[in-house]
């Protein structure tokens, strides 16, 4: 017998009632022989151990209101340093050539740069190398 839309129809291969009979048997499900031991052991395991160590939140906190604090007085010496060397500049002529070291405002000679370049970066080795070593005996 054709369906109204001319497909014919699927056939069915198991009929409700069987499907109901084998959804209705009540077989009664077993674990291994090991699992409930070791589901109780893994219980026991996490019942022993210490809570987790707390977050220092009043030490991070300070931290960060300081680190706040920095940033708000750099910024704002940095803005007051403008201000004033706009005040106080005149406009600069329009060169094909390239302005001096000294026109940029930068004072010093070359060997006092590179002599604070390498210690920040000296600092910088020895911290990471530092945070490294403590991370690593603490594990």
């Amino acid at each position: 017998m054709k369906r109204p839309d001319g497909r014919l129809p699927i056939k069915r291969l198991v009929e409700d009632e069987e499907v109901d009979h084998m959804l209705s048997r009540e077989d009664e499900i077993l674990p291994s022989s090991g699992f409930a031991v070791a589901v109780m052991d893994a219980v026991r395991r996490e019942a022993a151990a210490p809570p987790p160590i707390p977050f220092p939140w009043k030490r991070a906190l300070l931290g960060l209101v300081v680190g706040g604090l920095v940033l708000v007085f750099t910024l704002v010496a940095g803005i007051a340093a403008m201000v004033q060397l706009v005040t106080t500049s005149t406009i600069p002529q329009v060169s094909a050539s390239l302005p001096s070291p000294g026109q940029l405002g930068l004072h010093g000679d070359l060997a006092s740069a590179a002599s604070w370049a390498a210690l920040a970066l000296l600092l910088a080795f020895l911290s990471v190398k530092f945070s490294m070593r403590l991370a690593a005996s603490r594990t």
